[in-house]
């Protein structure tokens, strides 16, 4: 097998994986979006472990690129899953009085 049809697998599962992401983020209802989002730090996570690895492996240099942006937008999702979580959990806390 060739590196075009890995490149092509890769990018057909990538294409299938956002249609279907898209699908089903759409279907939930908004009283859930910020209690899915919470859970899904853990999620980011993982991608922030396995992205460093692709940076620091000794693969093709697209492949150092690409793990670079992804360290970068799953450390932006961390990050916004904890100040969202920070934020819904406030709603629930109590209230400080003024004055």
């Amino acid at each position: 097998m060739g590196y075009e049809y890995i490149a092509a697998t890769l990018v057909f599962i990538f294409v299938l994986a956002s249609f279907l992401g898209l699908e089903l983020i759409s279907k939930v209802p908004a009283t859930l979006h910020t209690p899915l989002m919470s859970g899904s730090n853990a999620i980011s996570g993982i991608s922030i472990v396995g992205a460093v690895l692709a940076v620091q492996s000794e693969f093709h240099w697209s492949a150092k690129i690409l793990g670079f942006i992804a360290v970068v937008f799953a450390t932006i999702n961390v990050i916004g899953g904890f100040l969202v979580t920070d934020r819904m959990l406030a709603m629930f806390g109590k209230k400080k009085k003024q004055g």
